[in-house]
């Protein structure tokens, strides 16, 4: 068990460290960037002698170094600064904003495990067929494709055309849901109204899907070849002598023995996702995080720029840390490295 705390100690230290060092890079970019956030601040018709006041009440005087230490030291209560454009809370303004990319992101994951996991098992089961190798061909073809004109091409064709899908949007016009949580899908089940989660989640197959398809691609090559070693391993084989079905084999002995690189790839997958998410939500119209980030960069914001940076980068070293404890937990042969390193 020390072993395992150590482990775990660990990797909290090397989260801290990530987060410490992406906090600092990202304050180091964004000031050697033209441009003066106390003249943003304090309005395009602001006299010098404002600028001036602006710049010395948000503390742009002081040296680089120690404008740093003060905002890393607020962000570490939760504290991170007030928008220069909208001179309201960033920490609120992510706060209202981020569950939305987070629904977004949890849709795409789950059609992204509907359509890579069949194929995977599909593509396993007649590799080296003209089936297996039409659906590589295809998965190649998809993990090539630019986000930005996939959606734009899925709005023109699916939304415009054939009117399959809301062209954009969270719910139809003059259409509305009690906000709850910030998940439109979960507030309208809150609000007891299936009409407007259906129309909700209507609105978010088309983005969810262009965001998750260049990214199924890396959960079925790796899925396909765990599959593959494991069905060519001694103990499937005796598996199949002993009269055990295709379903229930692959259920149950080969899907939880090629999990462990799918788990990996699920977690960095959900954690680049939400970073993605800023060219979806832009074509789509959708009120993220990412949204949130091109307004603030539009508007100059580089306050609201640098705390929404560091959000993301919190939550993807948070997904990274439970992928490592899941399969911490699902592998003792990983359980025994951790206790004697």
């Amino acid at each position: 068990m020390k072993g395992i705390a150590g482990y775990v100690s660990r990797r909290l230290a090397s989260a801290a460290l990530t987060l410490l060092l992406l906090s600092l890079v990202t304050f180091a970019m964004v000031k050697v960037i033209p441009g003066d956030e106390a003249h943003v601040a304090a309005g395009v018709t602001a006299t010098p002698q404002q600028v001036a006041a602006m710049r010395s009440y948000l503390g742009l005087d002081r040296p680089w170094p120690a404008q740093y230490l003060t905002f890393l030291w607020h962000a570490l209560h939760g504290d991170l600064g007030t928008s220069v454009s909208s001179h309201t809370s960033i920490a609120a303004g992510i706060g209202q904003v981020l569950p939305e990319t987070i629904q977004l992101a949890g849709v795409g994951l789950v059609i992204m495990v509907a359509i890579a996991v069949p194929a995977a098992i599909a593509s396993a089961l007649r590799r080296r067929r003209a089936s297996d190798a039409v659906v590589r061909a295809g998965v190649v073809v998809a993990a090539g494709l630019p986000t930005f004109w996939l959606a734009l091409i899925a709005q023109l064709l699916l939304a415009t055309d054939l009117r399959l899908f809301p062209i954009s949007g969270e719910f139809s016009p003059h259409t509305s849901v009690p906000t709850v949580t910030g998940m439109s899908l979960v507030d309208a089940l809150l609000a007891d109204s299936p009409s407007l989660f259906w129309n909700g989640l209507c609105h978010l197959i088309l983005p969810a899907t262009v965001l998750a398809l260049p990214f199924t691609a890396q959960l079925y090559r790796a899925l396909r070849t765990e599959i593959i070693k494991v069905l060519d391993s001694e103990y499937i084989d005796a598996a199949r002598a002993k009269g055990l079905g295709p379903a229930r084999l692959m259920l149950r002995h080969v899907l939880p023995n090629a999990g462990g690189p799918a788990i990996t790839v699920l977690g960095a997958t959900v954690a680049m996702m939400i970073g993605s998410a800023v060219l979806v939500e832009s074509v789509f119209g959708l009120n993220g995080i990412g949204a949130y980030l091109t307004q603030a960069v539009a508007n100059s914001d580089r306050f609201a720029v640098i705390g929404g940076v560091l959000v993301i980068g919190a939550i993807i070293v948070a997904i990274s840390f439970c992928v490592d404890l899941v399969q911490l937990i699902r592998d003792p042969r990983l359980r025994v490295l951790a206790a004697v390193s």
